[in-house]
């Protein structure tokens, strides 16, 4: 039970590491050109910022943590336990927005904290991979080619819709975490050499993950992009848990109905708080102070916002100062 504990604090570490990073990352996918759309240009403009780069340092940071989770604890808890960074940006969102939570935060907060705790009662045993190469390879190539979807359409001259692109951005994060299980594995057995490989498997989906949810975030708010990604990243690695792993929901408590219980209440409440206002309101605010002193840029309207109000003929271009986003408005 004590290893239990320490893993899901180091899983609430590692997720709260990711969330800010997603935050800041999401704040300059909104401001890159839309023609960018899942290229390389994308991750080539955005890495000359030092706000992508800094939550794209976060990120990374997260990652040994996770590690040091799945060694102590099973991945169908270790990955839906990420979503308790999500209560770490609630607050980080009150306090920088001046704003307080309202009862529709509180019962998805609750919703996840339940959740973590009635898995965590219910869990299967933490036990390494058993499958054999050609399984583990099958799975994998499944969860990769959705992740990959969206590039193949593109390539046949064919535009993804956002919600494949952010349904793939969740498959490739979901597949990094697949990867990262195996990493921690082979490590806890000895094998430096197999986890050094998985561990730059991971970094390459997590890449892809992160152009996908990138380019998502052009296109569609991150009200919508944020659940989406989320959910799909926390199914996958739950759902082939019982293929590659022995992690099945029949060996635990009244034959998994407590553990399935917890998972869901826990995913849904990280769906509900990911679409919070408040929440969103602090990914759309720039949480690093800007160069020389001045002002932070006006945050750009949303496709909603620019629909929505009227045009006027009379305004002097010269006053306007806000920004449009190209066509739009982060476990």
């Amino acid at each position: 039970m004590v290893e239990l504990v320490l893993g899901i604090v180091a899983a609430v570490g590692a997720s709260t590491l990711y969330s800010l990073g997603i935050a800041l990352q999401a704040m300059e996918a909104r401001e890159a050109p839309h023609e960018e759309h899942l290229r390389l240009a994308l991750a080539k403009n955005l890495i000359r910022r030092t706000r992508w780069l800094l939550g794209t340092g976060l990120s990374i940071l997260g990652w040994p943590l996770q590690v040091i989770a799945l060694l102590l604890a099973p991945l169908v808890l270790v990955q839906p336990a990420l979503a308790t960074g999500l209560l770490v940006l609630m607050f980080l969102a009150q306090r920088m927005l001046g704003e307080h939570a309202g009862r529709y935060e509180y019962m998805a907060m609750s919703a996840i904290v339940l959740g973590v705790i009635g898995a965590g009662l219910t869990a299967p045993p933490n036990t390494a991979h058993t499958a054999g190469d050609g399984l583990i390879a099958v799975v994998l190539a499944a969860v990769a080619a959705v992740g990959l979807l969206p590039y193949a359409l593109r390539a046949l001259g064919r535009r993804s819709p956002a919600a494949m692109t952010m349904v793939g951005a969740g498959f490739a994060f979901g597949w990094s975490g697949i990867a990262t299980k195996l990493a921690a594995d082979d490590l806890s057995q000895g094998r430096l050499l197999a986890a050094a490989a998985w561990g730059l498997s991971t970094g390459a989906a997590s890449a892809v993950g992160l152009l996908s949810e990138a380019s998502a975030l052009q296109s569609r708010p991150a009200i919508q992009v944020a659940p989406v990604v989320f959910v799909t990243q926390t199914v996958v690695p739950v759902a082939v848990a019982p293929l590659i792993f022995d992690e099945f929901f029949s060996d635990t408590p009244l034959g998994g109905v407590p553990l399935v219980a917890s998972l869901v209440l826990l995913i849904t409440g990280a769906g509900l708080l990911a679409r919070s206002e408040l929440l969103v309101g602090l990914m759309e605010r720039e949480l690093v102070s800007h160069p020389s002193g001045s002002a932070p840029s006006p945050l750009p309207p949303s496709e909603e916002t620019i629909r929505s109000t009227p045009r006027t003929e009379d305004v002097d271009p010269s006053a306007v100062t806000t920004k449009t986003s190209p066509a739009r408005a982060r476990p």
